[in-house]
Order: C-alpha cells, then structure tokens, then sequence
C-alpha cells in the first residue's frame, strides 16, 4: 500500500514525533543528547526549519517547527536520523535499526493550538513521572521559553512572542500556562491527529 504523501506547507507549524523501534531506547547518555540536538541545530539551519520547541525522551523525540522552504521537514528529518544512527551504531556497536518507520507529524493551527503544542510537548517528562517540574528535565525547551536560557536551536514563534513585548515578562506568561495539566481531550487530539497525519485545529481549519 503506498504512503500518503506528506502536507507541508511553508510557514505553518507541524508538530513531529519520532519513535525508537518497538519503543526501544534511542538515547543511553548524555553525549547521545547532545549528539542529537546538535546534529538538530546544524540541519535546521541547512534546510530552513525554525524549530520552536522540542523533548527529547528515552525512546522518542517531539518537535513543533516550521519549514520555510518546500520539502525541508521531511530533508532535515531524514538527514538528522542517518546522521545519528550511524553515530549510535558505532557508539554501541550495533546494526540494528534505531528508528519506527518514519517519523509521524501533523499540522497545527497556529490561533487555537500552537500553545497547546508547547505545552503537551515540554510536559512529557511530567507525564511520564521523570520529573515533577518541567523546569527540571534539561533536554527539552522549557528552560527556553520559560526561563530564558540562551539556545542557538529555538526560533521563537510570532505567537510566543506576542505574549509580551519583556522578555521576562513573556517568560512569566509563559510560566503561568502550565501550572494546569493539558485536558485530556487535547492529548487525545494531538495524539490522534499525528498518528495519523492530520491537522489540528477547528474544522475549518482541518477541511482546509
């Protein structure tokens, strides 16, 4: 059966999932993270893709970016994941393959959900009992956007920044959206929409 062929429009924001295969784990130390989101950095910015917020898990990786070129996600995805698992393999001595499949995505209307999406993807750690302040997990970009620490990796969304003209007033904002926990029913729609690679966002948005 032929895969669907990918959306992606220049400058509307997706959200990306990849997993390691039969959920196994894709980063065994820390010079793995910093391999990756290095690797991350570098091909963002060969193939024109803002990358606004991120987590890298055990087994898995959630990026919110926007490509500003035709084709870029799927390029810097797929440059990333050869890049990396050539490095993991010669780290661990393995052939294996790393990745499931390729990655999963979905796009995102940025008025209603985009915040959303920062939110789910930076309280993974949360979710999955790592942690019990986001603030505390260092391979995510929460310590970005709500703290304001520096990274030549994160491209601050137009929305993000409209929050405040202060930087550290727009932190506090920020701060202020996750001391709830995301509803359940937005959890279940952003899992569903990229699992199948739909949009998010209201139906008009969706039938568009």
């Amino acid at each position: 059966m032929p895969r669907k062929p990918r959306i992606s429009p220049i400058g509307l924001p997706q959200h990306i999932i990849q997993r390691g295969n039969n959920r196994q784990a894709c980063f065994t130390s820390k010079q793995d993270f910093i391999a990756y989101s290095g690797w991350l950095k570098d091909y963002s910015q060969k193939f024109d893709v803002e990358i606004h917020a991120w987590v890298f898990m055990t087994n898995h990786v959630h990026l919110l970016c926007t490509p500003q070129k035709t084709d870029a996600i799927s390029q810097m995805m797929q440059s990333l994941g050869r890049q990396y698992v050539r490095y993991f393999n010669f780290t661990n001595k393995r052939s294996e393959t790393l990745w499931e499949g390729r990655f999963k995505s979905c796009l995102v209307q940025t008025e209603e959900y985009l915040m959303q999406l920062y939110r789910y993807i930076e309280l993974n750690p949360v979710r999955a009992n790592m942690v019990n302040d986001p603030a505390k997990y260092e391979w995510s970009s929460y310590q970005i956007n709500a703290l304001g620490k520096v990274s030549q990796l994160c491209t601050p969304h137009h929305i993000y920044l409209s929050m405040h003209q202060q930087p550290q007033a727009r932190q506090a904002s920020y701060r202020a959206l996750f001391k709830h926990h995301l509803d359940s029913k937005i959890i279940d729609d952003i899992r569903q929409a990229t699992n199948k690679g739909m949009a998010i966002g209201i139906t008009n948005f969706k039938t568009k």
